[in-house]
């Protein structure tokens, strides 16, 4: 089950505003990515700005930065990977 975003709205400040297929709304904050890695691009507001849903159903940056639409509904509802996808299984590891 992939959680399909349909509506995504710049807040300021590294926020966004999402809207899911299921009624699912609410902001992320995503300031913890800014400036890392390749979210140095961000540093550019008017490129942080350019997000877009992309055919894949994330959200997208140019055309290197996505962001997984499942990942950013974990944030919002604030619910862990099992409770969301009941079949998912854990493996154990022995180091």
């Amino acid at each position: 089950m992939m959680f399909k975003l349909v509506e995504v709205k710049v807040l300021g400040s590294y926020r966004l505003w999402l809207r899911y297929a299921d009624g699912v709304e609410g902001e992320v904050d995503l300031s913890d990515l800014a400036g890392r890695g390749v979210f140095e691009a961000w540093n550019d507001r008017h490129f942080f700005d350019d997000v877009r849903i992309d055919d894949s159903g994330a959200l997208a940056w140019g055309n290197h930065i996505d962001l997984c639409p499942d990942a950013l509904y974990l944030r919002i509802t604030g619910k862990t990977p099992g409770e969301i996808f009941p079949n998912l299984k854990t493996i154990e590891l022995h180091a």
